[in-house]
């Protein structure tokens, strides 16, 4: 076998390859773009949309082959006999349909990330490629056949080893976004990404599993073998922070797959962004199931039997409204089973007749359909008559149904007795008060009861009878073309009449409150309510869901803290299942342990067995006598650890954690020390960051939460567990402020602040 060298150069030639066949498939998709664009706004409608068709095609495959462009290869498959599969971010062939590059979540991939000594197959050595652009600057062998020659070869060529290109993807700085795994996936998240799209798949985890990273991958994975159906339905992931959404967004992209939608749970529905944040309290007590029942109450409030009713003249006849017709309405109305609002036109239709037949009661003959439709009219537009079918079944919105239920206390206590009078008091508010991400799921509740506003559905209606008229005359046109199928279909040629390209899914899905997902992603499903749970649910009806957290950071007074006692109740005991990922590989084992001691201390479950890595120097304890000296401390240390972590390249990370109320005080000291210690040019840079994208961060423990850092700092632990809500919450807030360093971690504290808690 030759040497290292030689080993380099072989491997270049095959990756050289590779890189020369995706530039070919750029430069022919860009060419057929740029031919297609050429053809310009020539001929009929249905060439024009044809083109169009094909314009949106090219584009996508552009923006697909552009995004894999690092590591495109990272892996080699060798069999007895003799023949050789490279696995990388998506599948090439030559121009004769010779294999060149195999999908990483193609079955013939699978045996990179399974294969064991012992369980190995016809496969008898992976090798793993290392890239720095487009050059190969390292190669790894794992001999999986102890038999085979490979083994000597290997060893005398120098790339026999094991977990190398793992602990070296451990070692880089970070950038504020997160990698893929694609090149280092383990076997235990192997299993769990190619697992079966039918069942809701819960990973639980401690720090640094590969959670987050296991889920996107799931994702991708079902998006490749589940093209046809996940490309109509759509993919929704679901983060904790928008702050964490930015950490992630580049992971999809970068294995071949933009079309998926990203949100919180804070703008999940179209048009609107919960801005404001509750108390623990409050949160809990809008995130408990029954509050579903508070908002049913509210609403059918709204449909009921006015204390008086009128009287009103039509033709010189006196006409009665009489509690009977009300109810009779109702009645109608309920039976129709639609939305409160839609409903609305049955109970309204009804009550109109059942005063039209009282006017009818009074004649000594038989009036004509005239007259009736006259009278009909004349009913319509009294005004009298129109305050009491409002005052009957009023037409409401959601935001404004919300906003009287937090606004009023007593109609908490009306649609919810079950809360006492200090719940009453935690969660009434101001009128007009902004939404909390709280609020979300029970807006959407509310939504989903009342169903539009009666004036947007009035201009939807329109709109859609206008759409049908187009789709009709677009498909006739297709039709006296001869293109009845294919590529052109009557919803792209309205598109073009209409001036407007094709819409991707993903922009539909996002901007679409009813659509169904053929598939959720949830991180730091931990932290969701039931009320939470209900507003997904709805958005996938399959219950197709690939759910990721940790029952030891859940620091959310409703969230979960058993996986059974929720996932029972969403999907059934039969339909989930339960996985485990036991290996950290974000922390040294010196952080994980100290992190894990003190959770296990305060009763959390700890699911982690060991980190992969150790350094001796990866934890330090300074303690200070006085809050005076503390400050100084911090700025002395922020400085050091940005010195030495942070690049003005734009990679490493330091995250000052810090207790919520000393936020804006120990900013400002970090910010000062930064600008002392180091340019004017260097620290413009730092400053100008955006903040889900600083270098050297001061922040809470809720907003590092799925993020991590080269290193951390944890400023005065005992004030941060004080402010939680309860003993568990704070234990998880620490656990979770403790295990997000990949290099150091150092707690700085006050002597008084040791006293109170013990590390």
């Amino acid at each position: 076998m030759p040497g290292y060298a030689e080993q380099l150069q072989e491997e270049q030639h095959a990756v050289d390859r590779a890189y020369g066949r995706l530039d070919a498939l750029r430069a022919q998709a860009r060419a057929r773009l740029d031919a297609v664009r050429a053809a310009g706004s020539h001929g009929s409608p249905t060439q024009r949309t044809e083109r169009d068709s094909f314009a949106t095609m090219y584009e996508d495959r552009l923006t697909q082959l552009r995004a894999v462009e690092d590591r495109l290869i990272f892996g080699r498959l060798d069999n007895t006999a003799g023949e050789r599969r490279y696995i990388g971010r998506i599948g090439l062939s030559s121009e004769t349909h010779e294999p060149i590059l195999t999908d990483w979540r193609a079955e013939a991939a699978r045996p990179f990330y399974e294969a064991t000594p012992s369980h190995h197959g016809d496969i008898v050595m992976r090798r793993h490629i290392t890239l720095n652009f487009r050059e190969v600057v390292g190669v790894e062998d794992e001999v999986l056949d102890v038999h085979s020659e490979q083994v000597g070869k290997a060893s005398s060529a120098g790339t026999l080893t094991g977990e190398g290109a793992l602990l070296a993807s451990l070692s880089s700085r970070r950038t504020g976004k997160m990698t893929d795994i694609v090149a280092t996936i383990q076997a235990e998240q192997d299993r769990i990404i190619r697992s079966d799209l039918g069942h809701a798949v819960v990973v639980q985890g401690g720090p640094g599993t590969g959670k987050t990273a296991v889920a996107l991958h799931r994702a991708a994975y079902l998006l490749y073998t589940h093209r046809s159906m996940l490309d109509r339905s759509g993919v929704l992931v679901i983060g904790p922070s928008s702050a964490f959404l930015h950490y992630i967004d580049q992971v999809l992209p970068s294995l071949g797959e933009t079309g998926v939608v990203s949100r919180t749970i804070a703008d999940l529905i179209p048009g609107f962004n919960a801005t404001a944040t509750d108390t623990p309290r409050a949160a809990q007590l809008k995130g408990e199931q029954r509050m579903a029942k508070a908002i049913a109450n509210a609403v059918a409030a709204r449909e009921r039997v006015p204390r008086t009713l009128p009287v009103v003249r039509i033709n010189g006849f006196a006409v009665a409204m009489k509690p009977s017709d009300v109810e009779q309405a109702i009645a109608d109305a309920r039976r129709t089973r639609q939305p409160h609002n839609k409903a609305r036109e049955t109970f309204v239709r009804s009550m109109l007749e059942a005063l039209r037949a009282r006017y009818v009661e009074q004649l000594d003959y038989t009036p004509e359909q005239p007259e009736l439709t006259d009278v009909m009219q004349q009913l319509r537009m009294n005004d009298t008559v129109r305050h009491t079918l409002n005052l009957a079944w009023l037409p409401m919105t959601g935001p404004w149904l919300i906003d009287q239920l937090f606004s009023k206390p007593a109609q908490l206590r009306r649609f919810a007795p079950w809360l006492s009078d200090d719940d009453i008091a935690a969660l009434t508010r101001d009128k007009g008060a902004a939404l909390t991400q709280s609020d979300i799921p029970l807006l959407d509740e509310a939504m989903e009861l009342l169903g539009p506003d009666p004036r947007a559905a009035a201009r939807k209606a329109a709109a859609d009878a206008q759409r049908a008229e187009e789709e009709q005359y677009a498909r006739d046109t297709l039709a006296q073309a001869g293109i009845g199928s294919g590529i052109v279909t009557s919803q792209m040629l309205v598109d073009q009449i209409n001036g407007m390209d094709a819409e991707l899914t993903a922009q539909r899905a996002a901007a679409d409150r009813e659509w169904t997902y053929g598939h959720i992603v949830v991180d730091e499903a931990q932290e969701l309510t039931a009320m939470d749970w209900r507003m997904l649910i709805r958005r996938c009806p399959s219950r197709s869901f690939t759910i990721v957290g940790d029952v030891a950071q859940t620091s959310a007074l409703g969230g979960t803290r058993a996986w059974r006692h929720t996932m029972d109740r969403l999907f059934g005991e039969d339909n989930w299942d339960l996985n485990e990922l036991t290996i950290n590989y974000r922390n040294p084992q010196e952080v994980s342990d100290l992190a894990s001691r003190f959770a296990r201390s305060e009763g959390l479950y700890i699911s982690t067995v060991n980190a992969v890595r150790t350094m001796p120097d990866s934890v330090e304890r300074l303690t200070v006598p006085t809050e005076a000296e503390l400050h100084a401390a911090v700025a002395r240390q922020v400085v050091a650890l940005t010195d030495r972590f942070v690049s003005s390249d734009g990679t490493g990370r330091v995250a000052v954690i810090v207790p919520q109320t000393r936020l804006a005080d120990f900013r400002g000291t970090v910010r000062t020390a930064l600008q002392e210690a180091f340019s004017d040019q260097e620290f413009a840079r730092l400053d100008a960051q955006s903040a889900w994208d600083e270098q050297v961060c001061v922040c809470t423990t809720q907003d590092v939460k799925g993020l991590e850092y080269d290193a951390v700092m944890v400023v005065q632990p005992a004030a941060i567990d004080q402010e939680a809500p309860s003993r568990l919450t704070a234990a998880a807030d620490l656990y979770v402020a403790m295990t997000r360093p990949t290099q150091r971690l150092l707690i700085l504290r006050t002597n008084a602040d040791e006293s109170e808690l013990p590390l």
